[in-house]
């Protein structure tokens, strides 16, 4: 695989990548490039997490070394998300379902490095580092980097503008070339790359996924139900979703239903080499099928694939696509009762 093709790999269905040009040299430099990418474990994972594990098997096909930070503490400091007594349980339910992502995106897990915040966070050489940042962002420049990230309020806590600068030091202390997060997490990563090379360490490239509207309309939202699929929901739950999901007829702009399909079904069929059969009835033209995303947009903006046909369709492939990782899940009874006691204990 060529220079060009790996850095396709590496940028395709993405919102922003920083800088390209810096992914290429990369490649074509000595050695395997680092990539790392962190979640908090907070909330239950859902299907938008899923996304960046499609994002994940890209990288492991191109070659790079990635890292996947289970970011603990982070979790407690945003304002305390995560209790330090459910940080275990939570720790090992998101390594669990993560796990069972990649699989399920097409990519083998074991060749994914994970690591705690805990595992070297506390450390005296990242906490000196720490220190020195602390010393040179000023309370401004910090909130501003963290605004999508970090909970917002009139008095925000210490612990979310430490969040802040910590996630930008996590890029050089997991010596990744490449820092890969939600568009939402853009901020911290500019951080980054303004930063680190005052602490000595290089300045990551930055890959950027975007954030999937939410079905209810809007932003996904963690604490909406029906705004997001979680990877526990059955096919009837998934079905009820997605025909209460918010799909004006000939709109793309916002519709999440279009974009599940364009993020997250249409990569994994192609990985599994299969197309998106939406099914209708001889009398109303007969079934549809798709081999890529573009032409289904078409023929939605234009009116010849209606909403009504297509989100069973939909429904049926989201299922299909979640349906290895609710079966992992399943496995796990205990630990959801430990990390989310208020919910499955």
């Amino acid at each position: 695989m060529n220079t060009a093709e790996r850095t396709g790999l590496v940028t395709r269905f993405t919102e922003e990548v920083i800088e390209e040009s810096e992914i290429e040299a990369l490649f074509e430099g000595p050695g395997e490039p680092t990539a790392y990418v962190g979640y908090a474990p907070t909330g239950e994972m859902h299907i938008g997490h899923f996304t960046t594990m499609r994002k994940l098997a890209d990288f492991l096909e191109a070659g790079v070394d990635v890292t996947v930070l289970v970011a603990d503490l982070h979790a407690h400091l945003d304002d305390a998300k995560s209790p330090f007594e459910l940080l275990d349980a939570r720790s090992e339910y998101y390594r669990t379902a993560i796990e069972a992502m990649i699989e399920a995106a097409g990519a083998d897990p074991s060749g994914v490095s994970f690591v705690r915040g805990t595992d070297f966070q506390l450390e005296a050489p990242y906490t000196m580092d720490l220190y020195r940042m602390l010393a040179e962002t000023t309370l401004s420049r910090a909130q501003r980097a963290g605004s999508e990230v970090v909970r917002q309020s009139e008095n925000p806590k210490l612990g979310g503008l430490v969040y802040t600068l910590m996630q930008a030091l996590d890029v050089a202390a997991l010596e990744a070339d490449i820092a890969y997060g939600g568009i939402d997490q853009r901020g911290i990563y500019m951080l980054a790359r303004e930063q680190l090379p005052a602490q000595g360490y290089d300045k990551p490239a930055c890959v950027f996924a975007p954030l999937l509207s939410g079905l209810s309309g809007g932003k996904m939202s963690a604490s909406e139900a029906g705004s997001k699929i979680n990877l526990t929901d059955d096919d009837d739950a998934v079905e009820e979703k997605i025909g209460g999901a918010y799909c004006p007829a000939g709109e793309a702009e916002g519709n999440g239903v279009l974009e599940y399909l364009r993020f997250l079904v249409f990569p994994v069929l192609e990985e599994r080499g299969r197309s998106f059969v939406v099914e209708r009835p001889e009398e109303y033209g007969g079934d549809l099928t798709y081999d890529g995303y573009g032409a289904l947009e078409s023929d939605f903006v234009s009116g010849e694939l209606h909403p009504a046909d297509l989100k069973p369709a939909v429904a049926a492939a989201i299922s299909d696509v979640i349906d290895p990782v609710r079966e992992r899940l399943s496995e796990e009874s205990e630990l959801l009762a430990s990390a989310y006691p208020d919910i499955h204990g």
